[in-house]
């Protein structure tokens, strides 16, 4: 039990920065629906990295770092076909 409570973070500030990275994305928009919410969660979860601490994170996104496989691109996943001239 010492060992998990040594562990344990008690401090709001924590929720206050996981409360904050969304909060950028919800400024224009007086109402947040359930699709909005739905749509914000993907574009989170397959936009990647442009930098970070730990260099094997940079040019993925969390969903590839949490599969370990690389996602094709989001419009295909979202169900459209992408352009192309041929």
């Amino acid at each position: 039990m010492e060992k998990l409570s040594d562990r344990v973070v008690r401090a709001s500030s924590i929720v206050e920065s996981l409360n904050s990275r969304p909060r950028n994305y919800f400024y224009l928009r007086r109402q947040l629906g359930e699709d909005y919410l739905t749509l914000l969660q993907f574009f989170l979860n397959h936009r990647r990295y442009l930098r970070s601490e730990d260099t094997s994170r940079v040019g993925k996104s969390p969903a590839e770092l949490l599969t370990g496989e690389p996602h094709a691109h989001r419009l295909d996943l979202l169900g459209y076909t992408r352009f192309s001239r041929n």
